[in-house]
């Protein structure tokens, strides 16, 4: 009773009872300086640990129990020099035998063999094959000791590219082309991080009108980028890590930060505006918008989770650095944001610019804000055309989605690169002067150990003969024994490039029918590696587990939603909106990739295929996103309707208090992801152009027009639970409880 006395006698409100997170703020925001002192540390034991015991990044994946990976252990068993990655290098001249070229060939031989991690240079003058039927071009082949392109030093490949370069004259044209020349020519993306954040800052300076409202959001996620880029090396200590996964953690890190803590910014704001201190403030935000943010970076985690049905190691060390980084910047969401209120909460408004001020608030009847007159008008507009808006909302989706039904799957390589990049010039001079098969061979391993007779020789004859005269094969060089002469080496050389249909069609001949006939009652087996090979099993593993992917990802989705929301039609409409989000920004992405005047404007000048992996990675990220705008607008819409048990009014409330911030987060996402459309390399432009299309639609066709519409239609059926549902499902509040928060009478609000 003192208490509140001395209380109402200094003007401070009583203290208002709060859930979990509503404490957090109030601890966060009154010790503030030792919550900032805590994320220093953490960022400090994030470099240290990383330092210590950070592992390095690597891309090869493993296929357990696959042809290929079969035949990449015996080349490593038996045939230790040919088991790593190759390079080739391109020569061609008007006459490529002319001894000056030949002494040009040798100096450049004898100048990469001692580059390290070089295991052999083939002389092309005697290796059958190596010299084009023109007369004019030649390939050089380098082995490298490197099981896949990504364990090659870039700093050696490049000593390779500057002897190949300095090699050229104006009568000898040279390039080199390879796995690791890809890499090597590759800019490092890691600008794509600065411009991401420089772009958000300029459009939160352009939503909020203030440098200070503007800033928190941007402090939130960049600390939380921070800690999380650190993890990186740390997580690739205990698995594999690839490169595209570190600048995919950052890219989402960025996002999802700015997403949530603008989200808080927006929602601190309202409450200033209906006249509580800073202090309360940021305990009515995270006991409102918090919730909503718990329950949005949970679901993301939950998507990213997917990827370990996947079966494949990449596919884990990715989902762990997406998972950390939401998980980092959701718990900076949650601490550091109120820390920061306390410093500059009262300042919210602080430093604006006169031009972009936004409107003052209003205070409606109720109590609570009004909306905003054009999403007011915005919401109505949806709720009196629901049927139309529905229907042209499904069937735009589907439209969308279309160009995904004639979609090719490849890993992309040299031939998908620039023109002006030295691996593309090498892929199209071998490409021109030998075959397009020429680039992707396919290599034969057959294990003579346990062969029916003394004698292996025949069976090797039989089966290079049954491999020449299999349709679809150009070229079977002569077979190369191992030095036990336990294993044979046929080097196939298909008609058609390692991006073609008909090569995977070959290679599964080869496998089913081909092979063993050839060896059938010879006790010898055979397997086909090599990368195209590698690159058509792993295809065939991602296509055959992304019903698992899929499947787990909605059903666990639908459960947190579920008991989010505690409404079966709310969790089920969410899914399947998600879905057709998802197929649509898929559609997108292969519309772009078929070149055309949309890739043209990508820099996608001729077909390129979809990384297998890719519509995985971007179903897991993209369903999980696509549910945190869910959440947004839903908490919002429930919040209204524990309220005032009006469906009308819940969409209402909804669609006009959140389609502001929505939008705003939407265009943040999308400046932040269209960073990597300027990037080169074909997979993460394709990755940029695939999220940003997601995001568009998302944010306008699906949140904006499509949720409400149906939830308009639906009524009061939208928040329907079974009885017995009702009694088992745990009560989160995911609106949080705004009322308690409310001030006794309207005319106390204030900005």
């Amino acid at each position: 009773m003192t208490d509140l006395l001395a209380r109402s006698q200094t003007g401070a409100a009583p203290p208002r009872a709060t859930g979990p997170l509503g404490r957090l703020a109030r601890a966060s925001y009154r010790r503030r300086r030792l919550v900032v002192a805590c994320w220093l540390l953490a960022l400090g034991a994030a470099i240290g640990l990383t330092a210590a015991l950070g592992g390095d990044l690597a891309n090869g994946a493993t296929l357990p129990g696959s042809d290929s990976e079969k035949a990449q252990h015996l080349l490593e068993q038996r045939f230790p020099d040919r088991s790593g990655d190759q390079l080739d290098v391109v020569l061609r001249a008007d006459d490529i035998t002319a001894p000056p070229v030949r002494s040009a060939v040798s100096d450049l031989r004898e100048e990469m063999a001692v580059v390290p991690h070089v295991t052999q240079v083939s002389d092309p003058y005697t290796t059958p094959g190596a010299i084009a039927p023109d007369g004019r071009t030649l390939v050089v082949r380098v082995s490298l000791d490197a099981a896949n392109p990504n364990d090659m030093p870039v700093d050696d490949t490049r000593r390779l590219m500057d002897a190949v370069a300095a090699a050229e004259t104006d009568a000898l044209e040279t390039a080199i082309t390879g796995g690791a020349v890809q890499i090597a020519e590759m800019p490092s993306p890691g600008g794509t991080e600065a411009i991401g954040l420089l772009a958000a800052g300029v459009i939160l300076l352009v939503v909020f009108g203030s440098v200070v409202a503007a800033g928190l959001p941007l402090g939130t996620a960049i600390a939380g980028l921070a800690v999380s880029s650190s993890l990186v090396g740390l997580t690739a200590a205990f698995l594999d890590v690839p490169d595209f996964a570190r600048i995919l953690g950052s890219m989402i890190g960025i996002a999802v930060g700015i997403d949530y803590a603008l989200l808080m910014v927006t929602r601190f704001r309202e409450w200033r505006a209906l006249g509580l201190g800073p202090e309360e403030a940021a305990v009515a935000t995270l006991d409102t918008a918090g919730r909503a943010v718990l329950v949005a970076g949970l679901t993301v985690m939950v998507s990213m989770a997917g990827l370990f049905a996947m079966g494949m190691s990449i596919m884990y060390g990715t989902a762990v650095v997406a998972m950390t980084a939401v998980l980092v910047v959701m718990i900076a969401a949650l601490t550091l944001f109120p820390a920061l209120l306390g410093f500059g909460g009262r300042a919210i408004d602080r430093l604006g610019l006169p031009l972009l001020r936004p409107r003052a608030a209003e205070v409606a009847a109720d109590g609570h804000l009004a909306p905003a007159p054009g999403w007011l008008r915005w919401s109505r507009f949806v709720q009196r055309h629901s049927v139309a808006a529905s229907v042209a909302a499904v069937a735009t989706l589907l439209l969308l989605a279309a160009p995904f039904l004639g979609a090719s799957f490849a890993i992309p390589d040299a031939g998908n690169d620039p023109p002006d990049f030295n691996g593309r010039q090498g892929y199209d001079m071998v490409a021109g002067s030998f075959g397009p098969g020429y680039n992707g061979p396919l290599l034969v391993v057959a294990d003579l150990a346990d062969a029916d007779g003394s004698s292996s020789a025949p069976y090797v004859e039989r089966l290079s003969g049954a491999l020449a005269g299999t349709p679809g094969v150009a070229s079977v060089a002569p077979p190369v024994l191992s030095p036990a002469g336990d294993a044979a080496l046929l080097t196939v050389v298909p008609t058609t490039g390692p991006q073609d249909g008909a090569t995977t069609d070959l290679t599964r001949d080869l496998r089913d029918r081909v092979i063993p006939d050839a060896l059938v009652g010879s006790g010898v087996q055979a397997f086909v590696g090599g990368r195209t090979a590698t690159e058509l099993d792993m295809n065939d593993v991602l296509i055959s587990r992304l019903p698992l992917l899929i499947g787990g990802v909605v059903g666990v989705s639908f459960l947190l939603l579920l008991v989010a929301f505690r409404s079966v039609v709310v969790a089920l409409t969410a899914a399947v909106m998600n879905l057709l989000s998802v197929a649509a920004a898929y559609g997108v992405t292969a519309f772009f990739l078929e070149g055309g005047w949309a890739g043209g404007l990508i820099g996608i000048d001729e077909p390129a295929p979809i990384a297998a992996y890719l519509p995985m990675i971007m179903f897991a990220l993209l369903f999980g996103l696509s549910m945190d705008y869910e959440v947004f607008l839903v908490s919002r819409m429930r919040e209204a309707w524990v309220r005032t048990r009006d469906n009308d009014q819940a969409v209402l409330a909804g669609l006009a208090g959140t389609g502001r911030v929505i939008t705003a987060a939407a265009t943040i996402m999308i400046a932040v992801f269209a960073a990597m459309v300027a990037l080169p390399n074909v997979m993460m432009k394709s990755f940029g152009v695939g999220m940003v299309a997601a995001i568009v639609v998302d944010a306008t066709l699906v949140r904006m027009l499509l949720v409400p519409a149906v939830m308009q239609l639906l009524g009061r059926r939208n928040w329907w639970l079974p009885r017995a549902l009702d009694r088992r499902l745990p009560q989160l509040h995911v609106e949080g409880r705004a009322d308690r928060f409310l001030p006794a009478a309207p005319e106390h609000a204030s900005s």
